[in-house]
């Protein structure tokens, strides 16, 4: 499997996917991990071995916690790009995105950790570097971000903020607010990063107080 994917063909036809509320990976973008549950450190150690290759997922309503939840229709499949096992037998894992995907079907696997078979189609503007976004974009990001920030007593570091490519930091914005999971589905699945960014702004712009205050993630 290559490291670089050019085209849809290029990436599998079956993914294992790691269902979890809220989280969220974007083409470009990098998400975290701790890993822990025994099924899921199989899965890592078969990734490992070989594509790389995990799918995120949100649960789709019902009980996110149930031992197998519905799975959203659209998730992200990203490659580990770093990992570490700690001494208390957990992986610390960074996954980087590459591509959205919608779930074709949930395939069959003796397998302790859920797989599907993913339509890379939809998505295929995922794997080309993104175009420039159109000049404004951050003004108006910025100015809806500042608005949500100030009226719920949150700070931000916006020397980061200046500094980010701007497709970065709408990802970002998706990822770290403390949108509602159906808002954050709906953020993964605009079509285009200019679409994101117009249902961030609107979401910013929402008035949603947050609890405590404090730094936004």
């Amino acid at each position: 499997m290559p490291r670089i994917y050019r085209k849809p063909s290029d990436l599998p036809p079956e993914i294992p996917v790691f269902p979890l509320a809220g989280a969220l990976l974007f083409p470009r973008s990098v998400l975290p991990l701790n890993i822990f549950e025994p099924r899921y450190l199989n899965m890592i150690d078969d990734a490992l071995s070989g594509a790389r290759l995990i799918g995120m997922i949100q649960p789709a309503g019902g009980d996110p916690d149930a031992e197998l939840p519905d799975l959203a229709g659209v998730g992200c499949v990203g490659r580990i790009t770093s990992y570490q096992e700690t001494d208390d037998g957990r992986y610390l894992i960074a996954l980087t995105g590459v591509s959205r995907f919608r779930v074709a079907e949930e395939t069959t696997r003796k397998t302790p950790y859920r797989t599907v078979a993913p339509d890379w189609t939809p998505f295929a503007s995922d794997l080309p570097p993104p175009n420039p976004m159109a000049a404004g974009v951050r003004d108006a990001l910025t100015r809806a971000l500042q608005d949500y920030l100030q009226r719920n007593g949150l700070k931000a570091d916006w020397e980061a903020i200046r500094d980010a490519p701007v497709d970065l930091l709408i990802n970002s914005l998706s990822i770290g607010c403390p949108f509602a999971h159906s808002e954050k589905q709906a953020l993964l699945e605009a079509v285009s990063i200019e679409d994101r960014s117009r249902l961030l702004i609107t979401l910013l712009k929402m008035e949603r107080p947050v609890p405590g205050g404090g730094t936004m993630q």
